[in-house]
């Protein structure tokens, strides 16, 4: 009966959705990072699935709901560019200028520092795509002999980490402008960092949301030319 339960569907998701929900209520008093809603539910679930002993397949099935809901969060975002179109009209310039260096840069800075610690080609591969959202990472990293595994948690904390340190960050650097600082946090933390940048503002919800748009984009095509010739 409670092995029934367990594998249910509705235990799963219930889980999910209860720990998120503790996370946030807990990291919005405390402010600690390891409370951080996505870091909690992340950590937390990877330890019941294990004493469970349920299947990450059979997780991803009993949970893809929450992947419906994340596509309806995607066109939420469009709304906030369309709002905030005038804006974005008048600096398309700045945004395409930014998004190429703003790649070019992730990527040859971690590549570089990878390998000056001795990382093999296939870790440096795999660490590259580190400021995409994990579905483009892994789309790119697989051909091009990566480890999905090893990017999927380099993503991960690379948006968590953005996602708290990076409106810190930018204050230090006196960045002030909303469309710089949203347009920074989507390009360096993809989603959790959009997620951050939406509490902040619209305006720096709407870039961040471009950003991470666009990154992705360039990365995806950046990336097999620069793994090829570079290094």
């Amino acid at each position: 009966m409670i092995e029934n339960i367990i594998h249910s569907d509705l235990f799963m998701l219930t889980a999910t959705v209860a720990l998120y929900s503790l996370g946030g209520a807990l990291f919005r008093r405390t402010h600690f990072i390891l409370l951080h809603p996505v870091l909690l539910t992340f950590v937390a679930m990877i330890g019941i699935l294990n004493l469970c002993g349920i299947e990450y397949t059979e997780y991803k099935q009993a949970t893809s709901i929450l992947d419906f809901a994340l596509g309806l969060s995607v066109v939420a975002l469009g709304y906030l560019m369309y709002e905030q179109m005038e804006q974005i009209k008048g600096n398309l310039m700045p945004v395409a200028i930014s998004t190429l260096v703003g790649c070019i840069t992730g990527i040859l800075s971690v590549v570089y520092i990878a390998s000056a610690f001795g990382a093999e080609r296939e870790i440096v591969t795999s660490l590259a795509p580190k400021s995409v959202t994990v579905p483009i990472a892994v789309a790119v990293i697989e051909p091009l002999g990566g480890i999905i595994s090893i990017t999927s948690v380099v993503v991960f904390c690379v948006g968590i980490f953005g996602s708290l340190f990076g409106e810190w960050i930018l204050k230090i650097a006196r960045v002030k402008d909303p469309m710089a600082l949203g347009f920074a946090l989507g390009s360096a933390s993809h989603g959790v960092g959009t997620a951050r940048a939406i509490e902040i503002g619209a305006v720096e919800g709407a870039l961040s949301g471009l950003a991470m748009a666009l990154m992705g984009l360039t990365t995806a095509l950046l990336l097999p030319l620069i793994e090829r010739y570079l290094y």
